[in-house]
């Protein structure tokens, strides 16, 4: 056998080995965190939700930032304060946790908006407060552009909404190439991830330290799977040209809007949230001292006060 035929057959062993490993770590994630919620079956695809609360009380619908999960708005603490007073769905969207993400959909903010409109109103869900962390802040904008589905307000968090020079979001797409996106996610993208996660997370709640019951109760071994590494990459790559699609559509947004920005962001400037509200017609700006990306964790309280503001000022 030539060198370069040995250095051949200890690549290809190299990677299969890769490839076993990580669908056998998936499986021991997913045995030791399995689904916390319930599941809906809606235009081909399976959804994983939580609800919480009076299910006859008004709604609130949580939709979580990329690389996240259900867990988040758990542990924050958001989700047991809006249950007291409020029904409460939580999604894991589209790849995350575990929903379905098919992949002969193209999952832009708008055909998920589209998506979790029809799973609401299977679920009876009508008029409902909508709050979005991240990029789940472009799908819940998205839900408050479309006319046939009536909400009573939208509650923004920590978003990205117009387009700028952003490089490292193209830098984390690569796991959602076709074929060679693949190769990566099944076999050294899992090891790149846990090797920078810590980091990531201290960067997400800089300037202040990651919360002990984040620590905790966050399963970050269901975020290495190989099949929410694409979702994540995929909306890495699509988050630019989403923002860059709906930056003319925000003055169309008639529901009353509020938004949620921490000033120490480390992920997203302030400044994406400063520049909606100067855009908006019906739009209340709370910039939160201090906080980071993880403003939810932040100011909690305040959030969830705005979520029940907008639903007692629209029951009048």
């Amino acid at each position: 056998m030539s060198t370069a035929e040995a250095i051949f057959v200890v690549t290809v062993g190299a990677l299969v080995v890769l490839v076993i490993g990580n669908i056998l770590f998936s499986f021991m994630a997913e045995r030791k965190n399995p689904p916390i919620g319930r599941f809906i079956e809606c235009d081909g695809v399976r959804l994983h939700y939580l609800e919480r609360g009076d299910p006859a009380a008004r709604c609130v619908v949580l939709l979580h930032g990329n690389g996240t999960m259900i867990q988040d708005f758990i542990i924050s603490g958001i989700v047991d304060r809006l249950a007291s007073r409020s029904r409460v769905i939580c999604f894991d969207r589209p790849g995350f946790g575990y929903s379905q993400r098919p992949r002969a959909r193209i999952w832009t903010a708008t055909s998920q908006a589209a998506l979790f409109v029809k799973a609401l109103d299977q679920l009876g869900v009508r008029d409902p407060v909508v709050l979005g962390h991240s990029w789940g802040a472009l799908v819940a904008a998205a839900i408050g552009f479309q006319k046939e589905y009536p909400i009573r307000g939208v509650v923004l968090a920590s978003g990205y909404y117009f387009p700028t020079l952003r490089w490292d979001f193209w830098m984390m797409s690569g796991p959602a190439v076709p074929v060679l996106g693949d190769l990566l996610r099944y076999t050294v993208a899992p090891l790149i991830s846990w090797a920078i996660l810590p980091a990531l997370i201290r960067k997400l709640f800089a300037p202040h330290s990651v919360p002990e019951n984040f620590k905790r109760g966050f399963p970050s071994s269901l975020t290495l799977r190989p099949k929410q590494l694409r979702a994540a990459a995929e909306e890495s790559a699509f988050l630019i040209p989403e923002a860059a699609r709906f930056q003319s559509r925000y003055p169309s947004m008639r529901c009353p809007v509020h938004i949620f920005h921490g000033t120490g962001d480390q992920i997203i400037e302030p400044e994406q949230s400063s520049r909606l509200h100067q855009v908006l017609g019906r739009s209340e700006l709370h910039l939160v001292r201090d906080a980071g990306h993880m403003v939810i964790y932040a100011d909690s309280t305040a959030i969830a006060e705005a979520v029940e503001s907008l639903e007692v000022m629209m029951a009048k």
